[in-house]
């Protein structure tokens, strides 16, 4: 019997029965306290009777005054134990083997204390796989209680109710009864211990984990997370010592599995990825080349990562690229990968009449950012160095198949010729590499062509040299001078076939190239206020292509003629232009020349760097019709500021002393 911190209830049933029997006579008293019965003889009373009694009746009548009998004698026999044993153990009585009968409480007590020595010496062997730890009963709060154990044998045929009490008695004459000793026990020393033991057996759950240090992977697998079930084991371990018998408990030990265990293959994955560059290729281009180029270990190493990813009723690590870390790394490309769909670009055949395919059509393609991810993510996946970027293509309006018909591209419309006799080699190299840039150009029906975006760049790179330039006060020299040249053949080509001019700058002073006539050099003074000037990207010259048709543009230009000839090709739509110059007014003579020191010119040495010029206000009419309806009325209206000479000497070089003004 256990108490848990708690004592045994005692009970007491007594039984006072008195008899009184008169020997030599034919009838019995039975006595209590509260009743008196009397018996006459039964000879006497069968003798008053006037029927006979039945022999069924007489042998029911013979069968319960023999039990009648023997329950007054088991009474009595009941009656005289309880008058014998009061104060001591009922006969028969034993604990575990140790017999307890007649024995007072407290020396039964004492007879328990020194026969139950089981929470001192007894062995429980608490077991984890191949770790075990030995304890006795009393470290863990076991403890015998003698006297309740006493109390308790004391009780046995003496507690419950009446019938209860009678078959406990019957038990005691058999010399049967056995009663369990009682004991204390202290779970909260129980779960001490066990928690202390914990601290030995519970480990957290370890997922696994795969990092990468600069070009190495390393992998540290997972661990399964285990907890001491200190509630299940205290109640196996009751259970044990309840035995009262050494023995064995395992350790009720709660295991949960980390999500991912084991990293190893990811990590052999990620070891290859970094084994060698992984190379990126582009699609083939129209000619069927491929191009491509590679991230090296270093520069893929820190743009690697690994997701978890489930797979059926498990998970696992897979690697892959980082998706905001690759995408901006692909974004940083598309400048270089991207490239915009552009227009075949064609050659009038003026005897065929036909269009002649200069260049084919540029297929426009734009790398699209995600599903290259995917595509070098399943690379990586799947252990291979090379994966495909992805692209969406887009054709341009005019492919290489297209007539001249289908575009309405069918007579010349308009060409103009300027002329640069006496420009430097690097002049005329620049103007050549300005105007290849719209030769064989195509313009929308309603687009509108900017000069600055056509240009883009001009730099030394491009295929420009250094010559001089108008750039604010004085001429300079600088990359691209002559450009101007073709903006202003362009201006007057437009001009003349009756397009709509957009945007145009004039430049801040007069230009001898502009107003020349012919190769030999001839001038025009007409011809001022129709130039124009361009530059990159401040200072803009556009036009609009304001026909259903669509409009080729073809440039040429002779070194021998000093010529550049701008030729429009679309179908006419009947405009007349008429266009008209006011002539050079308000004439504003030259400054006086101006010197200034050059110091890589030798000593006595002078250079002519600018030419005088007149200032003078200008104004170029146009009058655009059709059908007698003015589809345009333009006034381009500029003021010339007057130009010096300008000088450049050496250091120590004599220069004229500027004449005073009167």
């Amino acid at each position: 019997m256990f108490h848990f911190l708690s004592c045994p209830y005692l009970f007491n049933l007594s039984l006072i029965l008195q008899f009184s029997v008169v020997k030599g006579t034919n009838h019995f008293f039975l006595t209590s306290k509260r009743h008196k019965l009397e018996c006459y003889n039964l000879k006497m009373v069968q003798a008053k009777r006037t029927h006979k009694i039945s022999p069924i009746k007489q042998v029911l009548i013979a069968l319960g005054s023999g039990l009648a009998a023997f329950l007054l004698l088991f009474m009595a026999l009941n009656l005289a134990i309880s008058l014998f044993f009061i104060g001591r153990i009922m006969p028969g009585v034993s604990m575990n083997g140790i017999p307890l009968s007649g024995m007072t409480v407290e020396e039964a007590a004492s007879a328990i204390t020194a026969s139950y020595r089981f929470p001192d010496t007894g062995n429980i062997l608490l077991v984890d796989g191949q770790n075990n730890w030995p304890v006795k009963p009393v470290q863990l709060g076991f403890y015998l209680d003698p006297l309740a154990s006493a109390n308790s044998a004391y009780g046995a045929g003496r507690r419950g109710g009446l019938l209860q009490v009678m078959l406990q008695r019957v038990n005691v004459f058999k010399q049967s009864v056995q009663v369990q000793p009682s004991f204390i026990f202290n779970q909260k020393t129980a779960i001490d211990a066990l928690n202390n033991l914990a601290l030995q057996i519970n480990q957290p759950v370890q997922e696994a984990q795969i990092s990468i240090q600069g070009t190495q992977v390393e992998v540290q697998n997972g661990q399964s997370g285990r907890v001491l079930d200190v509630a299940a084991t205290l109640a196996v371990i009751t259970h044990q010592i309840q035995t009262m018998q050494d023995g064995v408990v395992p350790l009720v030990v709660r295991q949960s599995e980390p999500i991912i265990l084991s990293a190893e293959a990811q990590g052999e994955l990620a070891r290859a990825a970094l084994s060698e560059p992984l190379t990126l290729t582009l699609p083939a281009d129209g000619s069927g080349q491929t191009a491509s180029f590679q991230i090296q270990p270093s520069e893929l190493a820190p743009l690697l990562t690994f997701a978890k990813v489930e797979n059926g009723s498990s998970s696992q690590y897979q690697i892959a690229v980082s998706q905001p870390l690759m995408a901006g790394w692909l974004n940083s490309m598309k400048d270089d990968l991207d490239t915009d769909p552009e227009n075949a670009r064609f050659i009038f055949n003026d005897d065929t009449r036909q269009l002649d395919l200069k260049e084919a059509a540029v297929i426009g393609r734009t790398l699209e950012v995600d599903q290259s991810i995917q595509a070098i993510n399943q690379a990586l996946q799947n252990g291979q160095h090379t994966a495909v970027l992805s692209f969406t293509f887009t054709n341009p309006p005019v492919t290489d198949q297209m007539t001249g018909a289908e575009l309405g591209i069918t007579e010349l419309v308009m060409e103009y010729s300027t002329f640069f006799a006496g420009s430097s080699t690097e002049r005329v190299q620049n103007i050549k590499t300005a105007s290849e840039k719209f030769h064989g150009m195509l313009i929308p029906p309603g687009g509108i062509l900017s000069m600055s975006d056509m240009l883009g760049d001009i730099s030394l790179d491009n295929g420009y040299a250094e010559a001089l330039i108008i750039l604010g006060d004085q001429t300079i020299k600088g990359v691209g001078g002559g450009v101007c040249q073709v903006s202003t053949t362009l201006f007057r080509t437009a001009l003349y076939a009756g397009f709509q001019i957009i945007e145009r700058h004039p430049h801040a002073y007069r230009v001898g190239y502009y107003e020349q006539i012919n190769s030999s050099g001839s001038h025009d003074t007409d011809l001022a206020g129709m130039d124009a000037t361009v530059f990159v990207p401040l200072v803009d010259f556009k036009f609009k292509n304001d026909t259903p048709y669509w409009l080729l543009m073809e440039t040429y230009i002779s070194t021998s003629n000093h010529s550049l000839t701008w030729k429009f090709y679309s179908t006419k739509d009947g405009r007349e232009v008429s266009v008209n110059s006011s002539g050079v007014s308000n004439i504003v003579e030259p400054p006086e020349p101006v010197y200034r020191e050059n110091p890589e010119l030798p000593q006595g040495t002078k250079k002519q760097v600018d030419w005088e010029v007149e200032g003078a206000d200008v104004t170029i009419t146009r009058t655009v019709t059709r059908n007698g309806e003015v589809l345009y009325s333009d006034n381009f209206f500029t003021r010339y500021e007057p130009w010096g000479d300008v000088w450049e000497y050496g250091p120590g070089t004599e220069i004229p002393t500027p004449t005073p003004s009167p």
